[in-house]
């Protein structure tokens, strides 16, 4: 992710060539990322829920993901209006999270079904429907404006069922990797602290491009 951002970051400073991100293994990589992101966020789901709700972590959970989308959409709302993020990464989890509880009691099927199902609306109506730009963030409508981050709920609903689907299928104990010692805290820190470095990562690259590009004339 930190990577994509920062090639993303030097098109912006026209550093690299423009729409070096646009293509390619670049591109490929993008979806990859955002894929696992939501892939990881339903085996978490499960994880920490099982086919239960404890309401109280998964409503400040929640919580917290709702409010970093909330900022990120009034940061790029104010700092680059042309392309602010309507629907972006974190509202896709959020939402997704949501939409996850209708399959928490369910057996793994019916999330592996789900996921299918979202599949085919995409490849059946994605982006083909004449709807409002209201309602682009739900990947069905034409009327898609420029965002610098943009992440509906069609297709990518889908990872995130799918996940869900594999850590009903698979204990959850059995996906996390077996150390023989104790990894270095540098290793697990970001993964602890994962929002914060997505919130965090961006304005540090920006701020230290600006300083490079101001310095180098």
């Amino acid at each position: 992710m930190i990577v994509f951002h920062f090639v993303r970051d030097l098109e912006m400073f026209a550093l690299i060539a423009q729409g070096t991100t646009l293509g390619g293994f670049r591109a490929v990589f993008a979806r990859c990322i955002v894929g696992m992101f939501l892939f990881l966020s339903g085996v978490s789901l499960v994880d920490a829920h099982g086919d239960g709700l404890r309401f109280g972590p998964w409503a400040r959970r929640f919580a917290s993901i709702a409010m970093a989308a909330i900022l990120v959409s009034v940061v790029t709302r104010l700092a680059m209006p042309a392309a602010w993020v309507r629907f972006g990464i974190l509202h896709a989890i959020a939402l997704s999270g949501v939409l996850g509880l209708l399959f928490l009691r369910l057996p793994a099927a019916a999330a592996a079904l789900g996921a299918v199902l979202v599949l085919w609306m995409s490849l059946a109506f994605g982006r083909s429907l004449d709807l409002p730009v209201s309602l682009a963030w739900t990947g069905l409508g034409a009327n898609v404006p420029p965002a610098l981050d943009f992440v509906p709920l069609v297709p990518w609903l889908a990872p995130f069922l799918l996940g869900m689907s594999l850590a009903k299928t698979v204990d959850p104990v059995r996906l996390e990797p077996v150390w023989r010692a104790p990894p270095p805290v540098i290793l697990t820190l970001p993964g602890r602290h994962s929002l914060l470095v997505y919130l965090i990562h961006q304005p540090i690259l920006v701020g230290m491009l600006a300083v490079v590009t101001w310095a180098t004339g």
